[in-house]
């Protein structure tokens, strides 16, 4: 079967008014999508390099090309080059074709479609600031806010800590951020890290630590990705109290994510939804640890695997609750951030629907307005211990800061709302704010 493909059986990419299937990774450069049309593709976007191709294998709609509409229907093909602006509208089925495959930082969307039910999006295409409109400005179809925002992610690592902490520098630094969330594409990404923040997994300890000897513990671990996460979090909650009755529900969107984190098993070598850098925070210990090696291959033991339920879901969906049932703890780290703010927004909602009274929602990689607001709105609880920790705990977000949408900025213990706005693990309760503390130290790892 190495030259025919089947069509995946979980959607790889969602939008507000369309959803999508890719065939593949094809050995010609090129890629090949399925995609069903609801009311339309949410933005009009240009691509820098990638034509695109599509063929209406049923229903109807049409193309916005450069202003101008052409209906489309059954057997019609649409070729978009390059640099051309396009959208398309409609209830219909498209076979797509993109020529090279598509790269990160190829597409940039310019406007909203209008055919399509976009909710508000707050500080974004639909505002009429100054900051929005930049954001949305294009001259020769390309985008002098993204170049804007190039220069300055260069110029800002050439600058000390010793600068870039101080108040007015800081200042700019959020404003290029602003900038950041407004103009970028946002797209799910699957890589990931074993061990990726330890902090936050000391605090799951502390948290598990209260457990009674022999007590059941339930784990949803949602954005899964490859997997490991969910093995970071079986190692630190088996190896502090092996005597629970862990069970873990990983869930992911892509298929083929789910199907190497179920194997347990990672090439050295790169693949599309793998790569070196995932072991880059492990120890030699660590690695023995988690680890069977086999010709290249690293396996994962199987006293981490054993109690793990791998499942392909969309966390979006009001089911989720009927899959999984309530949780002790609810992990949903780095992935919420790609999507935008009134979606990330109503999938932490549903998400937070998961935990059981009095449980644990750990929720990193979000937009900080987005999750202060539900944190604030559903009166959660947010825990402070380790809070700082945690937010500096993975420097892969950090660094990215303040010219990326995926930044994370730096801890501000003088804004008002700090012990919300910047803690990561809340207790979901029904009570007003308040803070928990769990444990008191934490000592990281040599």
């Amino acid at each position: 079967m190495d030259y025919v493909y089947s069509l995946p059986t979980s959607e790889s990419f969602r939008g507000a008014g369309m959803r999508g299937y890719t065939f593949g990774p094809l050995r010609h450069d090129s890629d090949v999508y399925y995609i069903v049309v609801e009311e339309g593709h949410d933005t009009f976007q240009i691509s820098d390099k990638i034509t695109r191709i599509y063929y209406i294998l049923s229903g109807e709609g049409y193309f916005t090309i450069e202003d101008q509409k052409y209906a489309v229907s059954p057997g019609m093909l649409v070729e978009v080059p390059p640099k051309v602006e396009y959208s398309y509208s409609g209830k219909m089925t498209l076979l797509g074709f993109s020529t090279p495959r598509w790269f990160r930082g190829n597409d940039d969307a310019t406007r909203w479609n209008p055919d399509v039910g976009i909710r508000e999006f707050p500080d974004s295409m639909a505002t009429n600031s100054w900051v929005s409109r930049f954001a949305r400005l294009r001259l020769f179809g390309k985008s002098p806010a993204r170049a804007y925002l190039r220069i300055n992610r260069f110029l800002w690592k050439l600058l000390p800590a010793a600068v870039t902490n101080l108040h007015p520098v800081r200042k700019y630094g959020t404003f290029l951020h602003r900038l950041a969330l407004l103009e970028g594409h946002r797209e799910q990404a699957v890589n990931t890290f074993f061990l990726r923040n330890r902090p936050q997994l000391e605090l799951i300890r502390c948290l598990v630590s209260r457990k009674g000897a022999g007590e059941p513990l339930r784990v949803a671990i949602l954005g899964c990705s490859s997997g490991p996460e969910a093995y970071s979090v079986a190692w630190a909650i088996r190896s502090a109290r092996p005597d629970l009755v862990l069970t873990v529900e990983a869930v992911d969107i892509c298929r083929e994510a789910v199907d190497i984190a179920m194997s347990g098993e990672y090439p050295l070598q790169p693949s599309k939804v793998t790569d070196a850098e995932m072991f880059e925070r492990l120890t030699a210990g660590e690695m023995n640890e988690l680890f069977e090696r086999n010709d290249g291959l690293l396996k994962i033991k199987s006293w981490l695997k054993d109690g793990i339920r791998w499942r392909v879901g969309d966390v979006r969906e009001p089911e989720i609750l009927d899959l999984l049932g309530r949780q002790d703890i609810v992990i949903a780290n780095n992935f919420l951030c790609h999507m935008s703010p009134p979606e990330a927004e109503r999938s932490l909602r549903n998400i937070a629907r998961l935990v059981q009274p009095q449980g644990y929602l750990i929720v990193s990689g979000i937009d900080l307005d987005v999750r202060t607001k539900v944190a604030s709105n559903l009166r959660w609880n947010s825990v402070q211990d380790l809070i700082k920790e945690i937010h500096d705990g993975d420097q892969c977000l950090r660094k990215h800061w303040p010219c990326s949408y995926v930044g994370l900025e730096p801890l501000d213990t003088e804004r008002k709302d700090w012990t919300v706005r910047y803690a990561s693990v809340f207790q979901v309760t029904s009570d007003a704010n308040e803070n928990v503390v769990i444990c008191n130290k934490y000592s990281p790892a040599t």
